[in-house]
């Protein structure tokens, strides 16, 4: 019998459970002797320094960090050398630049990742900021600079790549072809909708550093998933896994899930009108599929004869469309966004997955949407908030790429409900639109009122879980209450700067609560100065929910 993984009836996402880890293969070692400097000392009594248990390296340093300019990697670099006791690394060695930005500040970030003998560390990111002056202002990440000495010898993987997937395959009790669907578009061409990847990478578990191959596994069938499997480079052991799911011309007309009236963006071609708009300056388009109440991805076009697309049967086709559209106009015109890539990917969705279907998700590739029992949801494409959440899950992947467990995983959850509230200003409800439609007044969450739905909205109440990824649906109420107190003081033009320059410049994969503090805080500074009312307001908001 195939395992089955049981769906928890919450918005955006499908929770896989975690499977056992196997036990260790590496020699056991201590914990890395944190022996650093003072930040503070070495970088003055202002910088703001966040450390977290177990690391040597802060995670996070703000402030005016260096007396002279840094104008290029070269310069960056020599930095890094000279606090070489602080952090730990050989800057030539150790880490490798990945990107250099520059944002409409002035600022500059250079993104690097750790390596061991050109291996990537897993989840290991480290960023440097600049002012437009070419002042250090900003140091974060995680490293672990404890990795480069754990290794004798050149790495060598024994296990080959492919090795490596079906071992994650059969982890998962499946195989690959057991999850493909053969689905096809309009022309008759085959449609891959299952993928799967595998990196070499450097994969840090407990005390323990390993060799591994980190797998992704990507299908839709017989469930949602999007697996994270860690397999042993060496010797072929699963290591740790998880499901990281994430909760996803012409001008005709439609009718939504509620009965509104909404113009819609469409493509004519053979007497047939397409939910295809492909008037947005992106590379790809903004596309609706139908599943037709089958499992099966990304399903047939929703097309209409005479562009009116009325019927009650298309009110969640409709919906998905439009609300598609808005939430690309949004992260365009307020971020200059173009897509959840920031390069112009095209943006699908299909709706009416499976049959009585109680879920919506980003699945990594595209959105996914239910119809619901008509009980405990109506088609969940009827509701703003959830779209933007589960688009706003795509851009995290994209920039953060905050891991789907634990603390960065409930981070990434409040991120999506956050940027649900920028754009259904003024309603701190989720999901209030297509939840229990037959009862009033009640939704998902509350960025308000976390507790009203069994959520802890103040460290004392953390809940300490397996369950959920490490309870990631459940500990989002603690950053959720924090964006609500900061919204309601400074207002959503003000919040949502801070929050998206927070996400896409400073949190890091394994970012925790702590971080996200010290990462919007950083941001807030960068807008609007330290010190000022909405510095202030950022910093009140996370001490009243208990992170400091």
């Amino acid at each position: 019998m195939k395992k089955r993984t049981s769906l928890v009836l919450v918005l955006g996402l499908t929770v896989g459970a975690v499977l056992p880890m196997s036990a260790t293969v590496a020699a056991e070692k201590a914990p890395y002797d944190v022996t650093a400097s003072n930040p503070t000392k070495q970088f003055g009594k202002d910088a703001k320094v966040n450390w977290k248990k177990g690391q040597a390296v802060p995670s996070f340093v703000h402030g005016m960090l260096s007396a002279k300019a840094h104008k290029d990697q070269h310069a960056i670099k020599q930095f890094l050398k000279d606090n070489k006791e602080l952090y730990q690394l050989d800057a030539d060695k150790d880490l490798t630049l990945l990107e250099v930005q520059k944002d409409e500040l002035g600022s500059t970030h250079y993104d690097f990742v750790q390596s061991v003998q050109g291996i990537p560390v897993d989840g290991a990111k480290f960023k440097v900021h600049t002012d437009k002056d070419g002042i250090v202002t900003a140091v974060n990440g995680d490293v672990f600079p404890e990795a480069s000495s754990y290794f004798k010898g050149k790495l060598k993987a024994n296990v080959s790549k492919n090795d490596a997937l079906e071992t994650a395959w059969k982890s998962i009790d499946l195989t690959k072809e057991e999850t493909e669907t053969n689905a096809v578009d309009p022309t008759g061409k085959e449609v891959e909708d299952t993928v799967e990847k595998a990196e070499l990478v450097i994969f840090k578990n407990r005390n323990n550093f390993h060799l591994a191959y980190k797998t992704n596994l990507q299908f839709i069938q017989p469930y949602p998933a999007n697996w994270v499997v860690y397999v042993d480079a060496v010797n072929g052991n699963i290591l740790d896994s998880y499901n990281a799911v994430a909760d996803g011309a012409t001008t005709g007309s439609g009718y939504g899930v509620i009965g509104d009236y909404k113009t819609l963006n469409t493509y004519y071609q053979n007497s047939t009108y397409y939910l295809y708009d492909v008037t947005k300056p992106m590379n790809g388009v903004i596309e609706t599929r139908t599943a037709a109440n089958q499992s099966r991805l990304p399903g047939n076009y929703s097309v209409d004869s005479d562009n009116k697309f009325n019927a009650v049967s298309q009110g969640a086709d409709v919906d998905a469309h439009y609300y598609a559209g808005v939430v690309y106009d949004y992260y365009k015109n307020t971020f200059n966004r173009n897509s959840f890539d920031g390069n112009g990917a095209t943006l699908r969705s299909t709706v009416h997955y499976g049959r009585n279907y109680n879920n919506a998700f980003w699945n990594g590739s595209q959105m996914v949407y239910g119809d619901g029992d008509g009980v405990t949801f109506r088609p969940l494409s009827g509701s703003l908030d959830v779209i933007a959440h589960e688009l706003t899950h795509a851009v995290t992947e994209y920039t953060a790429g905050l891991e789907y467990q634990n603390q960065s995983g409930a981070l990434n959850e409040s991120i999506s409900d956050t940027f649900g509230v920028f754009l259904d200003k003024g309603d701190y409800l989720i999901g209030e639109d297509v939840y229990t439609p037959n009862k009033s007044g009640d939704a998902l969450r509350s960025l308000s009122n976390p507790s009203l739905y069994g959520q802890p909205e103040h460290m004392n109440n953390y809940v300490n879980t397996t369950s959920d990824n490490g309870g990631v649906h459940t500990n989002s109420g603690i950053p959720n209450k924090a964006a609500y107190l900061t919204i309601s003081k400074l207002g959503t033009s003000v919040s949502e700067k801070i929050y998206y320059r927070a996400l896409t410049v400073y949190l890091a994969p394994r970012s925790n609560f702590s971080d996200a503090r010290a990462a919007l805080l950083a941001a807030a500074a960068d807008l609007y100065g330290t010190g000022s009312t909405q510095y202030n307001t950022v910093a009140s908001a996370w001490s009243s929910v208990g992170v400091y």
